[in-house]
């Protein structure tokens, strides 16, 4: 690498680090469609008694059977959509569910049993595309995330576009172009970037990946392949590893 294409490729790999280690609770797609649904609530001014949800087959793949953190075991996309309505807070973006008490949880539960939702599927060539509106009487509100988890590309109120920026994928609003990763590249940045402008991140990332290790071996989530791991490896490994 030239000098200069060097301090721009580590700039550029510095921002993509930004992007892909945002802390999220829980899967992103289901925790999307709470951090929209969220947001359509705060622009809507009140709990809805109609909800519409409209998404990208990707996302009903994704989110289909998944357990929605902070909900007490729901799943899917109403599930998602409720607990941001109830109890979500959009100025977490991906931990929009992070602080929900437990008498949130059992709203989400009555929200679900009272209130209509619809859930269509979104003409898009989006993989990522979430459309929640949101009625109350006469209130209505919308909001759109397109592209990638985090990017509201419209948000409407009573017919009134408050905000929009390229209805699909927004043009000004984009995630750090990915074409220039070359592992060659990659590997010269690992090797020479200043630590004290990765440190924050990696500590946040060890803390959150050692956090959610620790949980797995606590508890029995799914095929249990942490302590199946440490059972086969276990002379090897040594019991200070558990």
């Amino acid at each position: 690498m030239g000098e200069m294409k060097q301090e721009e490729l580590a700039d550029i790999y510095l921002a993509i680090l930004k992007e892909e280690l945002m802390p999220a609770m829980g899967c992103t797609e289901p925790i999307a469609i709470a951090y929209c649904s969220a947001k359509a609530r705060e622009v809507l001014g009140t709990l809805p008694d109609q909800v519409q949800i409209g998404v990208s087959g990707n996302i009903v793949k994704n989110v289909k059977s998944v357990i929605v953190p902070n909900t007490d075991g729901l799943k899917g996309i109403a599930a998602s959509a409720a607990a941001g309505i109830v109890g979500g807070r959009p100025e977490k973006v991906l931990e929009v569910i992070a602080e929900v008490t437990s008498e949130q949880k059992q709203q989400m539960r009555e929200f679900l049993a009272q209130v209509p939702i619809k859930i269509q599927p979104l003409e898009t060539e989006e993989q990522l595309d979430i459309l929640v509106t949101l009625h109350a009487e006469k209130e209505q509100a919308s909001v759109r995330i397109s592209g990638f988890h985090t990017n509201i590309v419209q948000v409407i109120k009573n017919g009134e576009t408050l905000y929009e920026s390229g209805v699909v994928a927004a043009t000004e609003v984009k995630l750090t172009d990915r074409s220039l990763l070359k592992v060659e590249d990659i590997y010269a940045f690992a090797e020479q970037v200043e630590i004290s402008k990765v440190q924050e991140l990696l500590d946040r990332q060890i803390e959150c990946n050692w956090a959610i290790a620790e949980e797995g071996l606590s508890h029995p989530y799914g095929a249990n392949i942490g302590k199946v791991l440490l059972r086969s490896e276990e002379r090897r490994v040594g019991k200070e590893c558990r």
